[in-house]
């Protein structure tokens, strides 16, 4: 609060209080009486007053004074409260009434408002403190525990954050560990030590956090203090631990750093400092001194300890207030915290005195006595009005009648306020003088008499006197003053003005002056004449003071007045100011400016004048300069002086000294000495005490007298006022001892007592409740013989050595026993002695009485009496000679003195040995322990000290015993330490202090067996392959087997992880010695797994073996080589270097790398790769072909095999010369030339630039001629040679590195004779697929030769796509792929014939190649690729496309000689389209058909209803990590309920992560509900209902629901509504309806997608959709969710279809099934659940159906087991069993309101069943007529394990193992079931899966596909039902008890199936399930197959005696109600869309 503002407030309760005034006109005439009082308060309202808005609340005020004061309520800015209807009420008592509102009513200027309760009668007003109200609505609000980060070592706090708008409210209770461990605020002692403190504030510290300390959680606990409503945190927090890797300087977060904090006093409070570093650091703490910047440390006591680093104070107190620092140092440096703590106290404040009366003009004193802390303002009103004091002293100089009334003192924090209340009455008569009647302003002639009248009252009556202008007039001849009295008291005063003249004119004033006040009234007299100003006397004014002085002017009318100075008209100056009536005013005057003689100067019209002088001195007062006697008080002795020294002022001044306002010249002791005419010394050679006080220096002169006052402090030390002297005082009396001292500081009176009998040592009084000390005084109040003693009164003030007396308090008592009665025992047969010792004054007489009868020893000499007088009294002995048991008895000594008697008695118990126990009885055994119990025997009168049991192993003798001793109070006990299943006699016996019995007679028990207590020996695990490994092992040793064993349980897990072991059961071998062995299978390549063993029995398991750990076989490297990078060296050489693959994808030891390489062109070609080996990460390849450019791939080889591939990298060789050229032709063209044609080299070697041909003749010697060709030009025309002459030619090819070898030489002789020849070669030409191809026949010959071509051997004749060159060459236009064979071109003439061949092959794009599935995962697909069988052209690589089905289309490339691909990154769970396309180097073919598959994954399975559900009486707690993901992450969660008889469900929440706890608030105790979850993955969302009852409030359960089942009717009967006759039986109804349905619908679909077949382009996007939502069961194994849709999680079970623009309908769940693919999309059909809304009961009726097995499809006709299915043509169709929202009806209905509509389930094969058969699974060769129905399956109570169908037809039963009831887990969240099957009539025990696209991956049954649609035990059972003593779910150290009394041992869940046990499932279900789908896969996988058998066959039945009991109901508690044990709850109805 800002207090300045807030006085602001309370300044306008003016207005409120104004009327008081109106009373206070009549009190002069009715003074107060002595019984009057103003109002006081008796009860005030307390500052705050917070309320709940369900509760109201009454606000008391009441006050008392004569008259009774009227009580009004007001806001804090004085406005007056009044009521508003319903909210705010102020009752006839005057009570501020707040009755209970409605939360929406609440209104801020009512409920959160500064109130006031005022109080007033007519003698004042008083206001209450400020009272805050502040109403509290209920609002929901949670609290979170935070994360804290901590460095290990270090002390950690963790903080529960409370919303702001509850903080003031909401405090915290305790804290809750993970294990419901409760730490509750603890101010014990004993908590301070401990790892765990909860701090006052709420903050839970932890000391020296360890790493185990960062695997457990808190939640904190907060009640609220107003509805007392308590909650736990809705997160729990969690430490989050730093290891330290290097030293840490201590770090504290800025905001720490400083801080300040306030509590209230006497409560306990912690200061943090939150500092952490390493190594961990220390802390200290200092407190600084208030006022200082000096610290000293913090003294810990029991009050003050010190946690870690957080100091604790308990019981607070205000002088803990102040600013502390924590310093925290370690070797690396150190930081500090400051903070400010205040302790605040409550504000309380008294007025002194209370009410006091003074009267007029004597001074008044009201003094504020408060306490509290902080004070932060202190202010004063009078009568409800602010007075603007602020001093805690009200001083009142002289009353004056308008100061009475009432006071009130407030002082306030920020906090509170708090207020006191005085009144001041007036004393005596006190009725200041009014004027009653006066004159008026007159303007007259000269000449006649002027009468002035005056009439003023008051008490006591005034007296009246006259001026004019200023001056007192007095009775003259021409003026005379009269007055008198009249009968009421008032006084009339005249004044008689004889013929005026015009001098008479002025101001008259008549003053009426009593010793209470005084009043006046002043007027002008005007009288007609000339100007005339009367003598002014002379004026002496103070310097510094204003002068004022009016010119006294007569004469009328006067025109003008004016002042002057010095000839000169004022003003001259600022100071002076001159009015027109005559008035100058002078400020601030002084002696040299202002000290002078003034004229006034009136005028009137006419010019006359008159002037009149005014003479002003100025007088200069003394100024004293201050001086003091020094900063310390002054010791006695002392000397001191002081000089009063006058600075300035006018001569003579008179300087006088005054001690406490006495004159000094009295006092004895005190010198002062005048030292000049302005200075005095005051001096005192020796201080004494009474020196002490204040000194004034006064001066004066005749302008003024002023003093100035200093005090003296004299330090004094203590001195007797009262010394306190010896005392006596009668015993009980209340004793009173003075001691009083003064001096200075007043001296602190203390009492101490002596320690022991002599003074000497004395020590503090310990606070009692009849000793206290009072202002000096001993109060001993019932005084008692223990006070007496010596006492010590000490007076200390810190000056000398202080004052102490020592007294003696003697008390005068009666005789008194300290101990009335004792007991006292003895053996019998020994002697004994009884004392009493009687305290008091002496004489004390002391006789002996046994049981109340004289004792004298006279009469029994056994007794002899002693007595001892001592210091403090008698000591009396009573001796017994030898005891008997007759002496057990009372004996009685009474004292007697002259005070009083006193009497003491001892209780005599003679004691012998006990007797010995008997009934000796077993009440309970174990293997290791046995609980007895025996009866309490004779106890001799002695305690039974113990007992001790011995015991020993039946053979061995008594002698050979253990024993356990056993406090004497109990006859119950416990022996342990015993050994399993072995016999042992067992006795006790009884010890007293006296002896020991006799044994009791022994019982022989025999110990329960126990889990193994040895570890399993000679462990060994090898690899037996990549992912095998073979563990074998022998028992433990016999002596730790405590019983048989009966198997082992093999767990693995990967070494170095924190995962959880997967287990595996063995059973054991009884063949001695024989070593067990287990291969493991499905693990990781070359990867190193821990492997732990532990047998067990029936009881369990025993302990754990060592890990052993082993590699599983080297594989290949998963990843390739990187870097990978080649250089090219020279023309036949590149080097090709690599980087290693990472070492976790090695897999092994990588021996070598593989180089794989070959020429680009002939890459595809795998025959023609070559391979280099070698160890280093590069090498060189050698011979390589010139100028070619290589593709190359490195891979790493283990001694598993070769590894991935590296991506192909490219690199050219250089190039070089070329070879020769092929072939070379001459050819003669004539006499004189020749035609010389050649062929290309064969490895050009570069880019040929040219060829060179040579000619030579032959034979001559002459030389070779050259000739140059360009490099495209194939033949050369040699002319110019001679006729008949040989010629010899070759040629040469030419690139850029130089001119290759010369071709073989040919020799040719230009003839005339030209036979045909073609200069062509034979080739081979290939053309590309849709291009020209142009074959060359150039042929010579004289005559011409005729040039024909055949193709493939036939005569070629033209035609549009051939024709023949002129040149003879062929052109085919656009080859296609039937072009290729072989062409001969022929030339002839007449001399010859010629011809050639030439080869052409068509290079073609690669046909469609075919594409099958392979696998599937969750997030992959694994795809086969084919070349099609016509591809010519060699195949380069396939280009895959797939697409999701709401996605894009996405490419991948796949080599040529991957056999398979893995498409990866999918979605889970959702189904694709792939196609392929090959390529080879024309480009990419033709696209293969579209193949239509999904990735695998489910979505959501049910979690344990105990695991996921948390029940309490007004929330219930919801614990998603319970779910499991069915392999596919969740998303999220939607939250709905109901009241279980409601219909409509209230949405909580559409947007639950899945990783937190989420708590449903606001229910209603001991109230059934309805929970609906929905879960959602990719794979679609899953719906579960739950029926849970809260708690009531006291925590406890109430009775189940009577759901018209009757009492364990497995058969529940649907409740029908009251409308619906009898004879409407759902049962039978609803499939009746429901086949009739299908059927119809069956044959309308068929009809129409046989109509409306089509073909269509399987690619063309997303034309063809199969779009399925099902209410309760979305998006099945047949469905996909797109994760990329922005809208998924907005609306609940509804996800728009991609082509439509259709928003769903508020309020509805409907099904959309856009369209239907057709091709070779397999339809599989989900099914929906009932509508809940419309009758929720049908849930409990309608049967989940067997699903149809694998190779049984009884559905389909012939009964063939076809995995694939065609449903072409169904385009549009509506899906079958969708629910589809009807367009045009939400625009004209309630959209709440929307219809649904249902279709029913395909009839083509595998979707549902058809009536009679379809659907159903049966055994081979049953006849397949058995009725089985479709529905939504749950499971009520009453049926939880045994269905019987109402058609007497075959059910499905899953029994729950009965051996045990240990929920486990499958390690990594690896889970399975594990459940005894029993098989009805041969009813359906497992479901087959169905046919999915044509995907025979997805044929697999291990998807489940079916049976993921039905809830319960037929598919995948869920958590709350697999629960029910059925399911074994193990980790490491989980319990592992015997359920049901069965001695079946809990074995852990198999992995996998052993089939060869498995008597009843031949799908391959339950086989090779891996660790992958452990994750999504929490099926039911059988119990290998059959019921476990037992040692003891009693307790297990076979399956055929456990049908036939089902059968009759007869299941025994053994079987079946104890398989219920934990089930025990409530049914989740488990909507899983049938």
């Amino acid at each position: 609060m800002n207090m300045p503002n807030e006085r602001l407030k309370w300044l306008m309760l003016y207005a409120a209080v104004a009327l008081i005034a109106c009373g206070s006109q009549t009190l002069a005439a009715n003074p107060p009486d002595a019984d009057q009082k103003g109002p006081v308060f008796l009860k005030e309202p307390t500052n705050r007053i917070d309320f709940s808005n369900s509760t109201g609340a009454e606000i008391e005020c009441k006050a008392s004074g004569n008259p009774m004061p009227e009580i009004i309520w007001i806001r804090s800015d004085g406005t007056a409260v009044g009521d508003v209807p319903g909210l705010r009420q102020i009752s006839s008592d005057g009570k501020l009434v707040f009755p209970p509102f409605r939360a929406e009513d609440y209104r801020q200027e009512v409920h959160a408002q500064v109130y006031a309760c005022l109080a007033r009668n007519q003698f004042g007003s008083i206001i209450s403190r400020d009272v805050h109200v502040r109403a509290v609505v209920s609002q929901f609000y949670i609290t979170e525990a935070e994360n804290e980060y901590v460095i290990k070592g270090n002390a950690a706090v963790v903080k529960c954050k409370i919303p702001s708008f509850v903080a003031d409210f909401v405090q915290v209770e305790a804290w809750v560990d993970e294990e419901g461990i409760e730490l509750w605020r603890n101010n014990a002692t004993s908590a301070y030590d401990g790892k765990y403190l909860v701090l006052p504030s709420g903050e839970l510290h932890i000391r020296e956090v360890g790493p185990e300390d960062g695997y457990k959680s808190y939640q904190c606990r907060t009640k609220h203090r107003l509805t007392g409503e308590t909650r736990l945190s809705a997160t729990k927090g969690r430490l989050v631990i730093t290891e330290p890797i290097s030293s840490t300087v201590p770090k504290v977060i800025s905001l720490a750093k400083f801080d300040m904090k306030t509590y209230s006093g006497s409560s306990t409070l912690a200061l943090l400092c939150p500092a952490q570093g390493y190594p961990v650091p220390v802390f200290r703490w200092y407190k600084f001194i208030e006022g200082t910047t000096r610290k000293q440390a913090v003294v810990l006591s029991d009050r003050v300890k010190q946690v870690s680093g957080t100091l604790i104070i308990k019981d607070a107190v205000v002088e803990d207030s102040g600013k502390y620092l924590c310093v925290v140092n370690n070797s690396v440096g150190g930081e500090s915290v400051e903070t400010v703590l205040t302790v605040t106290a409550p504000l309380s404040a008294k007025i002194d005195p209370p009410t006091q009366t003074v009267d007029f003009g004597r001074p008044a004193v009201f003094t504020c006595q408060y306490t509290g802390n902080p004070i932060k303002t202190v202010s004063w009103m009078k009568d409800g009005k602010a007075i603007g004091h602020s001093e805690p002293v009200l001083r009142i100089e002289s009353v004056k009648k308008e100061d009475k009334g009432m006071y009130q003192c407030f002082v306030r924090n920020d906090q509170e306020s708090a207020e006191a209340s005085a009144e001041l009455k007036l004393g005596g008569r006190f009725d200041p003088p009014v004027i009653r009647q006066a004159f008026q302003e007159e303007t007259m002639e000269p000449g006649p008499s002027v009468f002035l009248k005056c009439v003023a009252g008051g008490n006591p009556t005034p007296e009246i006197s006259w001026e004019l202008d200023g001056k007192k007039i007095a009775n003259n001849d021409r003026y005379q003053v009269g007055q008198y009295v009249t009968v009421n008291g008032d006084v009339v005063s005249y004044l008689n003005i004889t013929s005026v003249h015009a001098n008479d004119g002025g101001l008259y004033k008549c003053i009426a002056k009593s010793k209470v006040g005084i009043a006046e009234h002043s007027a002008k007299l005007n009288v007609y004449g000339l100007p005339y100003i009367r003598q002014m006397e002379k004026k002496a004014i103070v310097a510094g003071e204003t002068l004022i002085v009016t010119c006294p002017v007569a004469g009328y009318p006067i025109d003008s007045i004016v002042w002057e100075r010095d000839n000169r008209a004022l003003p001259i100056n600022r100071k002076q100011k001159v009015f027109p009536n005559g008035t100058l005013i002078i400020e601030n005057v002084e002696r040299n400016s202002d000290q002078a003689t003034y004229t006034c100067v009136a005028k009137n019209q006419e010019g006359y004048s008159a002037r009149g002088s005014l003479e002003v001195q100025v007088m200069v007062p003394p100024k004293i300069t201050p001086f003091d006697f020094g900063d310390t008080p002054t010791n006695v002795e002392d000397s001191v002086s002081v000089m009063c020294l006058i600075s300035n002022g006018d001569l003579p001044i008179d300087i006088e000294w005054y001690f406490n306002d006495y004159g000094i010249s009295s006092y004895s002791g005190i010198n002062v000495v005048k030292g000049g005419k302005r200075n005095s010394m005051l001096s005192i050679d020796s201080v004494q005490a009474r020196h002490a006080g204040k000194y004034s220096c006064r001066a004066k002169n005749h302008a003024a007298a002023v003093n100035f006052t200093t005090e003296l402090i004299v330090n004094v030390p203590p001195r007797w006022i009262l010394e306190p002297t010896d005392k006596a005082f009668a015993q009980g009396s209340d004793a009173k001892v003075e001691c009083k001292a003064d001096g200075f500081p007043k001296p602190q009176v203390t009492w101490k007592k002596a320690v022991g009998d002599t003074p000497g040592e004395y020590k503090d009084l310990k606070k009692s409740d009849n000793i206290r000390v009072e202002e000096g005084t001993l109060h001993v109040d019932n005084i008692q013989k223990t006070n007496e003693g010596y006492y010590l009164c000490e007076a200390i003030n810190g000056i000398g050595s202080g004052l102490s007396a020592v007294i003696m308090i003697s008390v005068q008592a009666p005789p008194e026993f300290t101990e009335k009665l004792r007991n006292q025992t003895a053996r019998r047969g020994e002697p004994a002695v009884l004392q009493c010792e009687a305290k008091g004054e002496k004489p004390i007489g002391i006789l002996w009485n046994m049981n109340n009868m004289r004792l004298d020893p006279k009469n029994d000499n056994r007794y002899t009496i002693r007595e001892e007088i001592l210091s403090t009294g008698v000591m009396s002995s009573l001796s017994i000679k030898r005891t008997e048991r007759s002496d057990s008895a009372l004996f009685t000594c009474v004292a007697t003195n002259a005070f009083g008697s006193d009497d003491a008695s001892i209780n005599m118990i003679v004691q012998e040995v006990p007797e010995m126990p008997y009934a000796l009885k077993v009440l309970d055994k174990s293997g290791r322990s046995v609980q007895l119990s025996w009866a309490q025997p004779y106890d001799g009168n002695s305690p039974l000290d113990r007992y001790i049991i011995e015991f020993k192993r039946s053979r061995a003798s008594w002698s050979e015993i253990d024993r356990v001793i056993v406090p004497g109070h109990t006859t119950e006990a416990q022996v342990q330490k015993l050994s399993p299943a072995t016999t042992y006699n067992i006795r006790i016996v009884a010890e007293n202090a006296i002896g020991t019995s006799q044994s009791s007679e022994a019982v022989t028990i025999i110990t329960a067996e126990e889990a193994p207590s040895g570890k399993p020996q000679n462990i060994k695990v090898e690899p037996v392959n990549q992912t095998t490994m073979r563990v074998t092992w022998k028992p433990p040793p016999r002596t730790e087997w405590n019983g048989e064993i009966l198997g082992y349980y093999v767990g693995y897990k990967l070494s170095n992880t924190n995962s959880s072991y997967v287990f595996e059961t063995i059973n054991f071998i009884t063949e001695e010695g024989k070593e067990h062995n287990l291969e493991l299978q499905n693990l990781r390549v070359y990867t190193q797994y821990s492997v732990v063993i532990q047998a067990f029995n029936k009881i369990g398991a025993g302990p754990l073996s060592e890990e052993e750990k082993q590699f599983t076989a080297e594989g290949t490297p998963s990843q390739p080589p990187s870097d990978t990078a080649c250089t090219t060296l020279t023309s036949q050489t590149i080097r090709v270097g690599w980087v290693s693959p990472p070492l976790e994808s090695a897999n092994g030891v990588i021996k070598t790398y593989k180089v794989v390489y070959a020429p680009s062109d002939e890459w595809y070609d795998e025959t023609k790769r070559h391979y280099k080996k070698t160890a280093s990460s590069d090498t060189v390849l050698h011979g390589l072909k010139k100028y070619t450019n290589y593709t190359m791939q490195v891979l790493a080889t283990t001694a598993g095999g070769d590894g991935v591939r590296s991506v192909p990298i490219h690199c050219q060789t250089e190039p070089d010369v070329p070879e020769a050229p092929t072939d070379v032709k001459a050819l003669v063209m004539g006499n004189a030339a020749i035609l010389v044609s050649w062929r290309p080299p064969a490895q050009p070697n570069g880019i040929i630039t040219q060829y060179t041909v040579y000619s030579k003749a032959e034979g001559a010697e002459t030389e070779t001629k050259t000739q140059k060709v360009p490099h495209y030009q194939m033949s050369f025309e040699a002319t110019e040679l001679e006729k008949n002459k040989p010629y010899e030619f070759w040629v040469t090819a030419s690139t850029t590195i130089g001119e290759g070898q010369q071709s073989k030489s040919i020799v040719a002789m230009p003839s005339d004779q030209v036979p045909a020849k073609i200069a062509s070669f034979d080739d081979t030409f290939t053309a590309t697929f849709k291009e020209d191809a142009k074959m060359p026949c150039l042929a010579v010959g004289a005559p011409q030769p005729e040039i024909t071509w055949k193709i493939k051997g036939v005569e070629f004749s033209a035609n549009d796509r051939m024709r023949v060159l002129p040149d003879g060459s062929l052109l085919i236009k656009s080859v296609n792929r039937q072009d290729a064979g072989d062409y001969s071109c022929h030339a002839e003439n007449s001399i010859a014939k010629d011809s050639i061949t030439h080869k052409l092959i068509v290079l073609a794009p690669p046909q469609s190649p075919h594409v099958t599935l392979s696998a599937t995962t969750t997030d992959a697909l694994t795809v086969k690729l084919k070349p099609h069988e016509g591809d010519t052209a060699p195949l380069h690589g396939y280009t895959l496309h797939y697409k999701p089905e709401f996605g894009e289309w996405e490419t991948s490339e796949v080599s040529v000689d991957s056999q398979k691909h893995n498409i990866e990154n999918l979605l889970c769970g959702s189904r694709y389209q792939v196609y392929a396309t090959g390529f080879n180097n024309i480009g990419a073919g033709e696209a293969s058909d579209i193949l239509n598959t999904r990735t695998k994954g489910q979505k959501p399975k049910l979690p344990e209803k105990p695991r996921f559900i948390e029940v309490s009486s007004n929330s219930v707690s919801l614990h998603f990590k319970a779910w499991k993901d069915g392999g596919c992450p969740m998303s999220h969660f939607v939250v709905e309920s109901k009241k279980r008889d409601q219909i409509e469900w209230n949405q909580i929440s559409n947007n639950v992560k899945p990783d937190n706890n989420y708590v449903v608030l606001d229910l209603e105790p001991a109230t059934w509900y309805n929970l609906r979850i929905t879960a959602h993955n990719s794979a679609g969302f899953t719906v579960a209902e739950y029926d849970f009852a809260t708690l009531t409030v006291t925590g406890g359960t109430i009775a189940p629901l009577d759901d018209g089942s009757g009492h364990g009717n497995v058969h529940t009967r649907i409740r029908l509504p009251a409308w619906m006759p009898e004879w409407l039986d759902l049962n039978f109804m609803v499939p009746l309806i429901a086949t009739v349905v299908v059927v119809a619908v069956g044959i309308c679909v068929v009809c129409v997608a046989l109509s409306r077949r089509r073909a269509d382009d399987m690619r063309g996007g997303q034309k063809d959709v199969y779009y399925d939502v099902v209410y309760n069961q979305t998006m099945g194994p047949g469905a996909t969710l797109d994760k990329r849709r922005p809208d998924l999680r907005d609306e609940l079970g509804y996800i728009a279809p991609p082509n439509r623009k259709l928003p769903p309908v508020p309020g509805s769940n409907y099904n959309t099934c856009d369209r239907i693919k057709r091709g070779r999309g397999g339809l599989r059909s989900n099914h929906s659940t009932w509508d809940p809304r419309r009758n929720p009961n049908l849930y409990e009726e309608l049967k989940a159906p067997p699903v149809p097995m694998h190779g049984n499809h009884y559905g389909h006709a012939h009964g063939n087991a076809e995995c694939h299915y065609r449903h072409p043509g169904m385009e549009d169709e509506i899906c079958p069993y969708a629910t589809f929202h009807l367009l045009g009806f939400r625009e004209e209905m309630d959209p709440t309101k929307a219809m649904n509509f249902q279709t029913f389930p395909h009839q083509n094969g595998h979707a549902g069943p058809v009536p009679g058969h379809a659907g159903t699974m049966l055994p081979p060769g049953h006849p397949g007529h058995v009725h089985s129905r479709s529905g939504s399956q749950s499971m009520p109570r009453a049926n939880r394990y045994q269905r019987k169908n109402s058609q007497g037809g075959q059910s499905s039963i899953y029994t729950p193992a009965p051996e045990y009831d240990d929920p486990a887990n499958c390690a990594e969240e690896d889970q399975y079931r594990r459940y005894t099957r029993v098989n009805s009539q041969g009813g359906s025990l497992y479901s087959g899966p169905g046919p999915e696209y044509d995907d025979p991956a997805n044929c697999a049954p291990e998807e489940d596909q079916y049976g993921s649609q039905y809830g319960g035990p037929y598919g995948q059972p869920y958590d709350h039902y697999g629960s029910r003593g059925s399911m074994g779910r193990r980790s490491i150290g989980s319990a592992r008890n015997p359920g049901n009394g069965s001695p079946e041992p809990p074995p852990p869940p198999p992995r996998n199936h052993d089939m060869s046990n498995s008597s009843f499932n031949d799908s391959k279900e339950s086989n090779e399930i891996s660790e992958a789908e452990c994750d999504r896969d929490h099926g039911p996988r059988g119990n290998y197959g059959a019921v476990k058998r037992s040692p003891q066959p009693k307790d297990q039945r076979t399956t055929e005696e456990m049908r036939k009991l089902i059968e009759r109901n007869e299941t025994g508690p053994k079987q079946l109600q104890l398989q219920q044990t934990n089930g025990a709850g409530f049914t989740a109805y488990d909507t899983m869309a049938v």
